[in-house]
């Protein structure tokens, strides 16, 4: 597959129908933001009848909070970002930015779309709303890296705010490093990574070659099954679905940046354990989130849920070995 940066920037700029041009200063600007640590993608509550619960959403920013993390972000995979209507993500944007007004945890919005158009209708909600960032899966409908580069370029033209590049979650299409590496050198804004795809590890050092220009942050995902060796090479922090253990991967952080090693290597392992569960028991996030107070129900668009006498109890069992580490 060929990737011609130059020739897809002409195109895209030419076809783009927003025409500012952002300033070199702001550039630097958003280069100078750079998030770091424990950023949650939040989970999408829903009431009894299924609709979003905005009220257990704006409960969920005040969790996370009180958890010590560095970050929010939503709406994204672990958000049930595709079960959402675009009426929903809009409104859950508005509610997000309120939630999080006067709080120090950057704020990240999920604009991805299967398009460019799409994407764009989303980016400019977002950026009115004055988030800290923005995080984009590449375009379901893009087959070749210059449709997808022309999706970030256009995304740029929206915003000069941290942009997040997911390596996963799109088409099929490697994002090499080597596409990487171009597209945070022609665009500033996306020299952001949220890496999951293929062997992660080996994609992690070859970025940091690049670190810290044009390649700024590299974030792992993947519910942090990886974290503790990432902290150890140096990546920049994890963006994942983990809300409901939000003050443990707050501590994990923490420890890590005080070089607390031993204790690092055992609060890592207690959070391994709970994950364990989430093969064996399907819903045990939801139910976490429901016992902490965060949410009011079990709902999700993906099932049905419910748990027997036995899986409550290795539930609490697990959960029990995270306690030292809670912070409610």
């Amino acid at each position: 597959m060929t990737f011609n940066p130059s020739l897809t920037r002409r195109q895209a700029l030419a076809g783009l129908t927003v025409t500012a041009t952002l300033p070199y200063t702001s550039l630097l600007s958003a280069q100078e933001n750079k998030m770091r640590g424990a950023l949650m993608i939040l989970s999408t509550p829903y009431n009894e009848s299924g609709e979003v619960d905005y009220d257990d959403l704006a409960k969920e920013v005040a969790f996370c909070d009180q958890c010590g993390v560095q970050g929010l972000v939503w709406p994204q995979n672990s958000s049930e970002q595709r079960y959402l209507t675009k009426e929903e993500r809009i409104k859950g944007f508005q509610v997000l930015a309120e939630a999080n007004r006067n709080r120090t945890m950057s704020l990240v919005l999920g604009v991805q779309a299967d398009d460019t158009a799409g994407m764009l209708e989303y980016a400019k909600v977002a950026e009115a709303l004055s988030p800290d960032g923005m995080i984009a899966i590449p375009p379901t409908t893009a087959i070749s890296l210059n449709e997808i580069h022309a999706y970030y370029a256009a995304l740029c033209e929206i915003t000069e705010r941290p942009i997040f590049v997911q390596t996963s979650g799109g088409p099929d299409i490697e994002l090499t490093i080597e596409f990487l590496v171009q597209l945070a050198t022609d665009f500033p804004q996306c020299g952001y990574i949220k890496e999951e795809y293929g062997r992660v590890h080996e994609r992690m050092l070859a970025l940091q070659e690049f670190h810290p220009d044009p390649i700024r942050s590299v974030f792992g995902a993947t519910l942090g099954r990886g974290w503790l060796y990432e902290m150890r090479i140096g990546t920049d922090g994890v963006m994942t679905g983990g809300a409901m253990y939000g003050d443990v991967y707050a501590k994990l952080w923490e420890l890590n940046q005080l070089g607390r090693h031993e204790e690092l290597r055992d609060c890592y392992s207690k959070l391994l354990l709970i994950q364990n569960l989430d093969n064996l028991i399907p819903g045990v996030r939801l139910y976490i989130l429901q016992k902490r107070g965060v949410f009011k129900t079990i709902r999700s668009r993906r099932g049905e849920y419910s748990f027997s006498s036995l899986e409550i109890a290795e539930i609490e069992y697990r959960f029990d070995a995270l306690k030292p580490y809670l912070k409610s």
